[in-house]
């Protein structure tokens, strides 16, 4: 069976699995993690970077950037104005003209504010800037940033750095099959199998940082995510059997001796 590669704003990828740089117990555990997820999208705060004094040490310095692409994110902000001049700042450093757009409206939940979310990824479009935004699983608001603009739309599985898996599948299949652009299950995966379900929900990507970087091992746990994001793209595409209440025998009893 074929496949397509991920499209998003016209450049492919051929890993549908998107990994962070937050959290990890060294960089060096880091890069090993990144290189066995097979991933070439990359996350970057744009607030952990120093782009001051490109001088002195920086996250980059252990990114490969002519392996991996840079997404880099917004978090942190708690305003559409705050996310706007982040993402401007992270342009303007060189980092990109991507950015993973991140306007938190609750302390506790880290739940977006899909408001001040909208608000920006209009602005940022309008800016030149390939707009993903982080948003809730809820199919009004990704269709209503699809229509500021952004380039793909993100939402959560479960509340960020939770572990909790997909929590609402229901509402992931009614944004997929409503969508026009790529749809990027983002936060709350906690496990390999998490990873897989989201995947054959029929999303076009995964993209996750505590699940690999909190992992006892995060070069291993990064492997298993990347076998998972293919399985559950192959069984998607494969497409599954319907569920029944009842029992189908898997052999016919047609042309069974003795019968």
């Amino acid at each position: 069976m074929t496949d397509t590669p991920l499209a998003i704003a016209g450049r492919a990828f051929r890993s549908r699995l998107l990994v962070g740089t937050g959290k990890y117990p060294s960089n060096d555990v880091m890069v090993r993690a990144h290189e066995a997820s097979g991933a070439e999208l990359i996350t970057v705060a744009v607030r952990r970077v120093n782009i001051s004094d490109r001088s002195k040490g920086s996250l980059l310095d252990h990114i490969d950037t002519a392996k991996y692409s840079l997404l880099p994110n917004t978090a942190g902000c708690y305003t559409a104005e705050d996310a706007i001049r982040t993402a401007k700042l992270g342009r303007e450093a060189g980092l990109s003209n991507w950015v993973k757009l991140e306007v938190i409206g609750d302390e506790r939940t880290l739940f977006p504010d899909n408001e001040a979310l909208i608000t920006a990824t209009c602005e940022l479009v309008r800016d030149g800037f390939v707009v993903l935004p982080y948003t809730n699983d809820d199919p009004v608001a990704c269709r209503k940033l699809e229509d500021a603009g952004a380039a793909a739309v993100m939402p959560l599985g479960a509340p960020i750095g939770s572990g909790l898996g997909i929590q609402n599948p229901n509402n992931i299949e009614i944004i997929r099959e409503a969508s026009g652009v790529p749809v990027i299950v983002d936060a709350g995966v906690g496990t390999a199998s998490d990873a897989a379900f989201a995947m054959e929900l029929g999303v076009d990507g995964v993209l996750m940082n505590t699940a690999i970087a909190e992992a006892t091992d995060p070069p291993a746990m990064a492997e298993a995510m990347c076998l998972a994001v293919q399985s559950g793209r192959l069984a998607y595409l494969a497409g599954r059997i319907p569920k029944k209440r009842y029992a189908s025998a898997s052999s016919p009893l047609e042309g069974v001796v003795g019968r």
